[in-house]
């Protein structure tokens, strides 16, 4: 079968230093090609909503999931145990390159057939994906429609996010993977981005009936976590041009070359810890955000302690049954024993200041009141 070479194979890491690139030559030009066509895709997914009209009209995108966070905070995690309730449709990795006109390439893909293959994902953390693993892709929408806030360095964050034609595009994507990931039962859409933490209020603009996520982790935990990814990212980009590319065309840039911080409150021109590769920096882009989400979205969005998800699954994922209103009993406790409480390193505070150290700590303690509120 030719075409499982031309198919998405993740890119995986085999060895805590050596990052592995699965992708064949003729699998790359496909995304080159992908990545340089998001505007015709526009344009092609509008065709594609008349082809598959009669598929699409009884699908309804009620009550849509967001699941934001910085990355390191278990935002994969919630929505793996969101989609293993059977109640949500989410973007997989099939849907990539052609992300925008996702039944279309469905339609062309399943001619050649393929197989899924489990492999650890590039963040080396022991999390296993495959063609059907739930990704965060849609940021490849907001891209092509909000292109004005994609700084060469950094991301402006949205305030209001008003726009028809994106609000109608997103709408009716959303639809098309409920029709192709639950064609026969109703299911809600749920989605992972972390850069939806920049446009919380654009969101509830967009789909007024959404439940909004935020995990959050301890500051210093959750800092150093993100300090090891972003080294282990920048050495996979400098090993890995087309990894580079990847990433940047599907709109991650949370870590290596691609990093760009977003800048909540103009935190980076102010910034007492502009090197990325240092834990202030990450400890300084953490509370410049969870500063932002307490004062601004603390009573829209729902608050989430990872190290309470880990330690106490049952209590917590039963909360999140309640709160989503899922409809299947058990449909999150039951995955409860798949949980494991995560192991804390030691964090070596020495070139940070006090004055930061406090401030998360006091920001993690609002986190967790709210949280429980």
């Amino acid at each position: 079968n030719h075409y499982r070479v031309w198919r998405l194979l993740p890119i995986a890491q085999t060895h805590p230093m050596k990052f592995e690139n699965q992708y064949s030559l003729p699998n790359q030009w496909l995304h080159r090609l992908s990545f340089a066509t998001t505007g015709a895709q526009v344009g092609l997914a509008d065709i594609e909503s008349r082809l598959f009209k009669k598929q699409l009209e009884p699908v309804i995108s009620e009550r849509p999931v967001f699941v934001t966070a910085l990355p390191r905070a278990g935002t994969t995690l919630l929505l793996n145990l969101l989609v293993g309730t059977g109640e949500f449709a989410s973007h997989t990795y099939r849907d990539m390159p052609f992300v925008l006109c996702p039944m279309l390439w469905q339609r062309f893909a399943s001619i050649f057939g393929t197989e899924s293959i489990a492999r650890e994902r590039a963040h080396g953390d022991g999390v296993s994906i495959s063609l059907d693993s739930p990704e965060a892709l849609e940021e490849i929408i907001w891209q092509q429609f909000w292109s004005g806030h994609y700084e060469q360095d950094r991301i402006k964050p949205w305030k209001q996010g008003k726009n028809e034609q994106f609000r109608a595009f997103f709408i009716d994507h959303m639809r098309k993977i409920i029709a192709l990931r639950s064609p026969e039962e109703p299911a809600r859409y749920a989605s992972k981005n972390n850069m939806n933490i920049a446009r919380l209020r654009a969101l509830k603009n967009l789909a007024p009936d959404c439940a909004l996520i935020v995990p959050f982790r301890e500051p210093l935990q959750h800092a150093s976590s993100l300090l090891r990814q972003h080294r282990g990212f920048i050495r996979m980009h400098a090993e890995d041009r087309f990894a580079h590319r990847y990433m940047s065309g599907t709109g991650h840039f949370d870590f290596g070359e691609n990093l760009r911080p977003i800048n909540f409150g103009n935190w980076l021109h102010d910034a007492n810890y502009p090197d990325a590769m240092t834990l202030g920096f990450w400890l300084e882009y953490w509370v410049a955000t969870y500063s932002h989400v307490l004062n601004h979205h603390a009573k829209a969005a729902n608050l989430l302690s990872f190290e309470e998800l880990v330690s106490q699954p049952e209590h917590t994922l039963e909360r999140i049954e309640q709160t989503l209103k899922l409809t299947t009993p058990q449909a999150l406790t039951r995955q409860a024993s798949d949980l494991r409480a995560v192991t804390e390193h030691p964090v070596d505070t020495a070139d940070v200041s006090d004055q930061l150290l406090s401030k998360a700590k006091s920001i993690h303690w609002a986190l967790l009141e709210a949280s429980h509120n």
